[in-house]
């Protein structure tokens, strides 16, 4: 499950900001989470409570805000939604699509004291 590992460098970044904001605890961590991003939401909520244990991050609660997959159609000239990587295109059923969005994770926003 990678999505420990992905805790891991979460927790490294909440102390490295705690330490150059001077902040004692987090209370809330804001994630965007792609739906192309190949991460599992609930295996990353488990893995946030047991990696946070002992940090400053200890009592904060992950909210998981879920960015919808984008593309390009090329035979239709739109942005599409789509849900997975190799979906056709909703509108024409082309499968020439380029990824737009939808791939990324990243921390959105803190709540800290």
């Amino acid at each position: 499950m990678h999505e420990m590992s992905l805790c891991e460098s979460i927790r490294t970044i909440l102390e490295d900001e705690a330490a150059a904001n001077a902040f004692k605890s987090i209370d809330v961590v804001r994630l965007e989470i792609g739906a192309l991003s190949g991460v599992e939401p609930e295996a990353l909520k488990f893995g946030f409570d047991v990696t946070m244990a002992g940090s400053v991050a200890a009592n904060a609660r992950l909210e998981i805000i879920e960015v919808p997959g984008q593309a390009w159609c090329l035979p239709c000239a739109e942005t599409v939604l789509i849900n997975a990587r190799y979906d056709p295109c909703p509108s024409c059923g082309s499968h020439q699509l380029q990824v737009t969005g939808g791939e990324e994770m990243r921390i959105r926003e803190l709540e800290v004291q």
